[in-house]
């Protein structure tokens, strides 16, 4: 038999989903859970301070109307807060709000019922908990933490990035409202991702100022949600990200092995997506490739779209040079973007450090930039940086030990010997490098990464079983691993 209280509260619930939006009603109304009705009070149960303030700030005329509506003019509303998903009696104490403000050391450990009185109601000065910046930080003043830099027209695009570009940017001109949602972008390092995140950020904020944007790594996010737990604000830090309309998270892949970090972010992703909320993610690797990451996450992932962005071709990272010192407004000749192009080209951060490392040379020394300069500078920088295997170098180290012509391995030969160089090709490049088992597949005849998995799958069992293969595999692990 229905409840006097819960047919009070269903009457509140039809005026106020003519008022308000499905998202906004589905995100603040249908969590709230009628407790009791006494003396024309109506008692409802929220699940944290946050939420509470949240009601008190944006909704107070519509629920004053409609508890009136219900009650009569004496109708007056109170709050039970869940404190750690419990109501515990003892720790009640009545607080009511009249005031301006609220009484800091209230909110310190905030009062499970919190009477409100309709007639009376001054909570404009109320403000939403932040786990980024400060505590008290209005919503509307959470800094996005966004790059100013890191913009689109800083992007330059190429065949390396054509589609995460485009996609980034519409979702930038409509976030939540295409197929891309989420969007994850995955690379190796030093190849825009971060970037990418950024501008997608940045096109937001200057279309849809009102919306409230943040980028956050996957590493800050870890970081936040063991202080939740620490301070015992899990709820306050769940509503924030309910808040977010644009949430960009860099290095999703670094959730690997968090289980209950997973969780969190497992059900604020659910709360966003479902209320129209934009998700960008980014990864080193797709989610066909991720480890340690649950499989409910990882199904949610693929629901979008995954672009990649692969190594940047010579033209493409002469452009980006080209835009560097544009951006900085120097002069630097064509030759030694060449240069700089030739010598480094598996990493724009690598090769934009070396531009900044020849002009930190030229302006220390007081020496023009010449070719003998950035020669001298580029070698130096290479020789510090680590030698980066690639999969054409693998490729042209396999056809030499083989002796069999490129052509041929990037070929739909079905002959046993090239099959097996391709193989191999596809096996020591997911070894040895970083690329996607898409780009792999791509590089060695536009294999899928279906079968990028079947050859290294096969090398693995030939290994063990063919004595002539293991020798075959070892040498070429020797001459590849003394690069």
């Amino acid at each position: 038999m229905e409840k006097r209280y819960e047919k009070v509260w269903m009457g509140c619930l039809e005026v106020i989903k003519d008022n308000i939006s499905p998202n906004s009603f589905n995100t603040w109304f249908a969590p709230i859970k009628p407790v009791r009705l006494n003396n024309n009070v109506l008692t409802l149960q929220v699940p944290s301070q946050f939420f509470y303030e949240w009601l008190e700030e944006h909704y107070i005329d519509l629920l004053k109307k409609t508890i009136k509506k219900e009650l009569g003019p004496e109708g007056r509303l109170e709050y039970s807060i869940v404190m750690d998903n419990t109501l515990n009696a003892s720790q009640t104490q009545p607080y009511t709000v009249h005031a301006p403000t609220l009484n800091k050391k209230a909110l310190k450990n905030p009062p499970i019922n919190m009477p409100v009185d309709l007639s009376n109601n001054k909570t404009k000065d109320r403000s939403v908990p932040n786990p980024f910046v400060i505590p008290g930080l209005k919503k509307l003043n959470v800094h996005p933490q966004l790059i100013d830099s890191y913009n689109f027209d800083n992007f330059i695009q190429g065949d390396c990035n054509r589609l995460a570009r485009s996609a980034g940017l519409a979702v930038g001109q409509n976030p939540g409202k295409t197929s891309f949602n989420p969007l994850l972008i995955y690379s190796s390092n030093g190849l825009g991702k971060t970037h990418l995140g950024h501008a997608i950020g940045i096109e937001v904020k200057n279309l849809y100022p009102e919306k409230t944007v943040l980028y956050v790594t996957a590493e800050q996010f870890t970081n936040q949600f063991i202080d939740s737990i620490r301070n015992g604000n899990q709820n306050d830090f769940v509503h924030f990200y309910h808040m977010i309309d644009v949430l960009i998270m860099d290095d999703i892949h670094c959730l690997a092995g968090k289980p209950k970090t997973q969780d969190v972010f497992f059900h604020i992703f659910n709360q966003l997506h479902q209320n129209g909320k934009q998700i960008v993610i980014t990864s080193d690797t797709p989610p066909v490739e991720m480890s340690g990451i649950e499989p409910r996450l990882l199904s949610r992932f693929k629901w979008g779209l995954s672009a990649d962005l692969q190594v940047p071709d010579f033209e493409t990272r002469i452009a980006i040079l080209q835009k560097k010192i544009f951006n900085d407004g120097v002069d630097m000749p064509g030759e030694v973007l060449e240069l700089i192009s030739s010598k480094i080209d598996t990493n724009i951060r690598e090769m934009e450090g070396a531009l900044i490392s020849i002009l930190a040379q030229s302006s220390m020394n007081r020496k023009d930039i010449t070719l003998e300069l950035a020669s001298q500078v580029i070698d130096k920088f290479v020789k510090k940086a680590p030698k980066e295997i690639t999969i054409d170098y693998i490729q042209q180290a396999i056809c030499n030990y083989f002796e069999i012509p490129m052509e041929k391995l990037k070929s739909k030969s079905r002959k046993r010997e090239t099959v097996q160089a391709r193989q191999l090709a596809m096996y020591f490049s997911k070894l040895y490098t970083k690329s996607s088992l898409a780009v792999i597949g791509n590089k060695c005849g536009n294999k899928d990464h279906a079968t990028v998995l079947h050859a290294c799958k096969t090398v693995k069992n030939l290994v063990d079983t063919d004595k002539n293969f293991k020798k075959h595999v070892e040498e070429l692990d020797g001459i590849l691993s003394m690069t």
